[in-house]
């Protein structure tokens, strides 16, 4: 068994100490788009027992009227992308013509897409337990033509 040599344990000590430091900056000053060094809120936060818990969606709504649901199959975008984009959205509704755009190129012989918006399903919860009940808000919403 070979022995490191002075600059191979200096190099591995350096490079130790740099992930460490990564790691304590980006869990005392870090975001999600910082991981692996930053914290994933995802897995260490929760909500109260009784806060309601939202599921996010993207519909569309067709030229004839029908609501079509805009999830990745429909047209290859990931729901994560919306959610983690939703600000964006709000704040410039525009940027979901490109959500019409993308279910058009996947559903060539689909009615055209009149209207895009993000809604966020509120599942009532009461002691950690679903009630039954439900609310839905429409965060942001586009129409062609506009």
């Amino acid at each position: 068994m070979e022995t490191l040599t002075t600059r191979g344990r200096a190099a591995r000590f350096a490079a130790t100490a740099l992930g460490l430091a990564l790691l304590v900056a980006g869990t005392s000053w870090g975001t999600d788009d910082h991981f692996p060094f930053g914290p994933f809120r995802m897995y260490s936060t929760s909500n109260p027992p009784d806060a309601p818990a939202p599921d996010t969606r993207v519909e569309g709504v067709d030229s004839t009227g029908a609501v079509v649901g805009l999830g990745q199959e429909a047209t290859g975008i990931r729901r994560a992308e919306i959610e983690g984009q939703q600000a964006r959205y709000v704040a410039d509704p525009a940027l979901l013509a490109a959500v019409a755009d993308a279910y058009a190129e996947r559903n060539l012989g689909a009615a055209k897409l009149v209207e895009v918006r993000i809604v966020i399903r509120w599942y009532g919860i009461q002691e950690g337990r679903p009630t039954g009940r439900w609310t839905d808000e429409t965060v942001v919403s586009w129409r062609a033509g506009r």
